[in-house]
């Protein structure tokens, strides 16, 4: 059984910072591209970042770059989101999710409050 479990959500303050950690079990993240997706209210889920097999490849979101950093390690089977900056915008549940083709897995997500 495949899982992806989020942590490290919260409520934090305009300009504050957060780290986000997706466990997974059941894969071998190596083999897979793992990607933060995020969904506001009566939003669609959008992509936050991604980063390829083996971390050759990142790619941020416009509205992220420069503030949040994607990384991997796969010896821990573990993704992890820094998030920097933080404003308003940034408030959604965030989701984890492992892709490599046709398999397509997501975390429960993880919710960031950014409010003063």
């Amino acid at each position: 059984q495949v899982r992806l479990v989020e942590s490290g959500g919260g409520l934090v303050q305009p300009g504050g910072s957060l780290g986000l950690s997706c466990a997974a079990s059941g894969i071998m993240i190596k083999s897979y591209t793992m990607g933060w997706y995020r969904q506001a209210p009566g939003k669609e889920r959008e992509l936050v970042a991604n980063v390829s097999r083996a971390g050759g490849t990142t790619n941020y979101a416009p509205s992220v770059k420069g503030r949040f950093t994607i990384s991997r390690d796969d010896n821990k089977n573990t993704m992890y989101l820094q998030m920097n900056s933080l404003n308003t915008d940034d408030t959604a549940a965030y989701y984890c999710n492992a892709y490599r083709w046709p398999e397509n897995y997501w975390g429960q997500g993880t919710q960031i409050t950014v409010s003063s």
